[in-house]
């Protein structure tokens, strides 16, 4: 396929497909084969991918032991589809699952397969926790993503503030911001006046990813625990984003130390396939057979290439070389920052991070959103070929999810290639007054970014 015929299938995309496309609007790349971390668009051009299907590819494209688990169940004659029928590949993906959940929970665990995406996983959770408290409230957290349908962020729901260090809600940040975020929910909580009757559970994501990459305090997160433990408050964990070894643990919890009494997953858990689950303590399994079912909910190549995912990550300590080389992402990108004020913040755990970016021309710190400049920097990206998503307020967070897999090479040609964007954008990007902002760089790469530190060229 040449050019033309990349453009054709491009324009068909856009005539035929919703307007509620987002990938597709900023991303404009027909992929036609990929592995570990590249895609080959149709036009031949290869690009360094940093998306990972919305984190979906723990081990990135088309990994050898993924295609020899789906291949395996095809070559086997199994149904593909078992909807809750008991199945020798779902004995193993359960069985994988239950090995690597936090201490306390897996003992204790009861799962439920419900539709295959996080949102499905999310409506099933809630529907677990209220049949079992008999309460419909929820307790969630400003900027929190579960989902895309009314249900899973709708009515009912009370937005408690989330420790958030660069726009502290509270406007001092550090432990003195989570300390009052907490002292807030604990007031909340407390006043039998205050509005808010007792709820049927508290959903908190360990890192906040469509937030913009903001990693829950262990301390305040251990909080939250003890207040929902005090209140009688089922505590979900939306681990949708941040399983299988993505923060730097193979459950973002387990930083904290904290055990939830449910578990959202997805994403990850199905290898790049579709695939939802809900992990729960079984004091609250008390619903009747049905709710939250969903038709797809035994997806056998799913469940095989979840199996094999989570048992490569397990075996080869991919959760903690992902805490490792996460550590000296963030202190390239720190060092990249220096030399571009338009980066506002340097975030993240592990293969999950994020940089704030900003117009630092403009009012004192932190400076205000730059959602135009991060649309600028994405689009600098693919031109360099590397792939990034945004996220955060006002979509001004360059969001990184590479798979665990990635080589040191490949992180410096990220890191290189990033750092190349944010020059060429900020060089050409206008302020709102019509003059160039001064958010980039010397014209001059830094030299921390051509090895990482421990690394190799």
């Amino acid at each position: 396929m040449h050019a033309a015929e990349r453009e054709a299938v491009l324009r068909r995309h856009s005539l035929r497909e919703a307007t509620a496309r987002t990938y597709a609007r900023s991303l404009p790349v027909v992929p036609v084969r990929a592995r570990g971390l590249t895609v080959e668009g149709a036009d031949g051009r290869r690009f360094l991918d940093c998306h990972s299907g919305a984190g979906a590819l723990a081990l990135g494209h088309n990994h050898p032991v993924v295609r020899e688990a789906v291949r395996a169940v095809l070559d086997s004659g199994a149904p593909l589809h078992a909807p809750d029928l008991a199945t020798p590949v779902r004995d193993a993906f359960t069985t994988e699952l239950f090995r690597t959940l936090p201490a306390g929970l897996a003992d204790r665990a009861r799962i439920q397969f419900c539709g295959p995406t996080g949102t499905d996983a999310v409506e099933a959770a809630l529907r677990l926790t209220r049949a079992a408290t008999g309460r419909d409230g929820v307790l969630a957290f400003a900027g929190a993503h579960h989902g895309m349908t009314a249900g899973a962020p709708g009515a009912g729901v009370t937005r408690l503030p989330f420790p958030y260090d660069y726009r502290c809600p509270f406007g001092v940040g550090g432990e003195q911001g989570a300390e009052l975020a907490a002292r807030w929910t604990e007031g909340v909580l407390g006043d039998p006046r205050g509005g808010v009757g007792p709820a049927a559970a508290m959903i908190v994501e360990p890192v906040q990813g469509a937030g913009g990459v903001l990693p829950a305090p262990d301390g305040w997160l251990r909080r939250m625990r003890r207040l929902t433990e005090r209140h009688g408050i089922p505590l979900i964990a939306d681990e949708v984003q941040t399983g299988v070894g993505r923060t730097g643990t193979l459950w973002a919890v387990e930083h904290s130390g904290v055990v939830p009494d449910v578990m959202v997953l997805s994403r990850a858990i199905g290898g790049g396939l579709p695939l939802a689950a809900v992990v729960y303590d079984r004091d609250l399994d008390l619903w009747p057979p049905g709710p939250a079912a969903g038709g797809f909910r035994g997806n056998q190549l799913a469940m095989a290439a979840g199996a094999a995912t989570l048992r490569f990550v397990r075996e080869n300590g991919l959760d903690r070389r992902a805490a490792g080389l996460g550590r000296r992402m963030i202190t390239a990108l720190r060092a990249l920052a220096a030399d571009h004020p338009c980066v506002g913040d340097v975030r993240g755990r592990g293969l999950m991070l994020g940089l704030e970016l900003v117009d630092p021309d403009r009012g004192d710190a932190p400076h205000p959103h730059a959602p135009a400049l991060a649309a600028a920097v994405q689009r600098a990206c693919l031109d360099r070929g590397l792939i990034v998503e945004l996220g955060g307020r006002h979509d001004s967070v360059v969001r990184l999810l590479p798979p665990l897999t990635i080589t040191e090479e490949q992180t410096a040609a990220v890191l290189d290639r990033l750092a190349d964007a944010l020059t060429a954008a900020g060089r050409g990007h206008p302020a709102p007054d019509g003059r160039p902002t001064s958010g980039h760089a010397p014209q001059r790469r830094h030299r921390s970014l051509s090895v990482l530190p421990g690394g190799r060229r």
